[in-house]
């Protein structure tokens, strides 16, 4: 069936996304382990992905925890040192598919701080006809709550979407209703993947 939106994750598909290896880099491995053995950053950050505001939700994490307040406080302060560096090829990609008139929409979990913030660094990302973020729908993937969302607001049929993202579970989750999907593992197989679909020519392609 043919695609009438082409919907991009933004963590690990267009922007690394690798706290563990900015931790390991600035504050070594052992001490990082400890950090996360004694609060769970993940966890907390999910709570900012569903609309917990970013900075006051990670100073109170560091405020139950001294010993580690200064890293915990990383997770805000230095956003932009793990959320990089961008995915070249994808960026390329979502320009092109934009060059040739297909609509682009975004489907992140992700809060809107952090959004604009890695915005100003990474000036594609404003690049999409609709944005689709976490923190300001209340609602994170892979619950099934976010796509109907989506599909509501964009009217689209499930089936003429294609939804590109780095998690099994997120892409099953769309898959189960109707959505086309690409396990992204590279930029090189979401352009061939995109050239199969005829949304991009293989000139256009990587």
């Amino acid at each position: 069936m043919p695609i009438d939106a082409v919907i991009f994750d933004i963590g690990n598909v267009l922007i690394e996304w690798q706290p563990e290896r900015f931790y390991d880099r600035v504050v070594g491995r052992k001490r990082r382990e400890a950090v996360f053995s004694a609060v769970d950053l993940h966890t907390v950050n999910d709570r900012i992905d569903s609309g917990s505001p970013f900075r006051e939700t990670i100073h109170a994490a560091a405020e139950a925890q001294p010993e580690f307040a200064a890293e915990i406080r990383m997770w805000h302060d230095n956003w932009l040192d793990m959320a990089s560096p961008a995915i070249e090829g994808s960026a390329r990609l979502l320009e092109a598919l934009r060059r040739n008139g297909i609509q682009v929409f975004a489907l992140s979990n992700i809060s809107r701080e952090a959004y604009d913030t890695s915005l100003r660094a990474y000036p594609f990302l404003g690049a999409f006809d609709r944005l689709y973020l976490s923190g300001e729908m209340g609602v994170t993937k892979p619950a099934p709550a976010i796509y109907a969302m989506l599909e509501a607001d964009c009217g689209i049929d499930p089936a003429r979407l294609l939804f590109a993202d780095d998690r099994l579970e997120n892409i099953e989750a769309a898959a189960r209703r109707g959505w086309q999907t690409h396990l992204f593992d590279g930029p090189s197989g979401w352009s061939a993947r995109l050239v199969r679909e005829g949304l991009l020519k293989e000139s256009e392609a990587l």
